[in-house]
């Protein structure tokens, strides 16, 4: 075919059909980028849209740098709103092979991350990207607390508070008090870092956890123990955890840090209580739970079980209790007398 003619039919083809050349969008323009610090690391957010960093900074515009790795990245691209899709897409899936961890909602809302690149990308509907909750807590969030535990912490199931500078991890099974004693704690006046989530950075040596202290998410039950909380709005969270989501900042009588250093884990139970009291926790039980942690790194494994470890290297305890107040003034005990 004579070389101009050949030229003019592609050309043609690409008017055409446009997509046929990138049906993949590889070649999508991301130009709106900023830079984040979830949890203390850097996040490059690449998009096209202002919709999603508007998002992003509502959760992480608070966060300051205090790790020196390299940005990790994520690319996120808003789409037309597809003629299928609802308003708000359903609860994402959530599947991992390897290195690789999948976020899906549907065909067009999903986010995919590479936990050994520190890579994610994602698409969303124009429609997701209108209701910023959803996309925060299932996308952005998601996408950076699974790149950050995949690469840079352990994320463990527990919340973190200090009283008078005696961090203390308090763990236990969903359902088990943790958010709810640390939020009483806190209004008692101890340090708040975490309400139900703590990540433990696997490149140190003093038992360090890092958290978000911006923010406190309680059942929506929680009205019961703390009346202030009445005309909160319910915040959907995962199927069947509706919360109350409330910024520590509209609660300045709050303290609040982003790190504590662990000087005794806290398991709870609010269960099986004959006589309440804080009583020794065996060690290899504590490690068995805390190795739980639902992202492994292969690459990584040795620092995060060391990391581990270390960690039960605390003092570990059993808080059998009935009473909020008296878990709270237990606690106190702890931290003021060591016993």
């Amino acid at each position: 075919m004579n070389k101009n003619i050949e030229t003019e039919v592609v050309r043609a083809m690409e008017k055409a059909q446009p997509l046929r050349f990138d049906a993949v969008r590889s070649m999508t323009k991301l130009p709106l980028r900023a830079l984040y610090f979830p949890l203390g690391f850097a996040l490059e957010i690449h998009t096209n849209s202002p919709a999603v960093l508007a998002a992003a900074k509502q959760s992480w515009d608070l966060f300051q740098p205090k790790f020196s790795y390299p940005p990790l990245v994520l690319r996120l691209g808003v789409t037309e709103n597809a003629t299928d899709s609802s308003n708000e897409p359903p609860t994402p899936v959530c599947r991992s092979q390897g290195s690789l961890l999948s976020n899906i909602a549907d065909a067009h809302n999903f986010v995919i991350s590479d936990l050994n690149a520190g890579f994610s990308f994602g698409w969303i509907t124009q429609q997701t990207s209108e209701t910023p909750l959803y996309l925060r807590y299932h996308i952005l969030e998601a996408a950076a607390l699974s790149m950050i535990s995949g690469l840079r912490v352990i994320a463990l199931h527990a919340a973190c508070v200090a009283p008078i500078g005696h961090g203390m991890l308090l763990c236990g099974d969903s359902g088990a008090g943790k958010s709810t004693l640390a939020f009483a704690g806190a209004r008692a006046g101890w340090t708040f870092v975490s309400d139900d989530a703590s990540y433990l950075p696997f490149d140190r040596e003093d038992r360090m956890v890092v958290g978000n202290c911006h923010q406190v998410r309680l059942r929506d039950s929680s009205v019961q123990l703390f009346p202030e909380l009445e005309g909160r709005p319910i915040t959907p969270r995962a199927a069947g955890k509706p919360s109350i989501e409330i910024p520590t900042a509209e609660l300045p009588e709050l303290i609040t840090a982003p790190a504590a250093t662990i000087k005794s884990i806290i398991f709870l139970n609010r269960r099986e209580v004959e006589v309440p009291g804080l009583f020794p926790f065996h060690k290899e039980r504590a490690l068995s739970w805390l190795n739980q942690a639902p992202l492994k790194n292969h690459v990584y494994h040795q620092a995060q079980e060391a990391a581990i470890h270390h960690l039960v290297d605390a003092d570990i305890f059993e808080l059998r209790y009935t009473s909020l107040n008296w878990a709270v003034e237990r606690l106190q005990t702890l931290a003021l007398a060591g016993h």
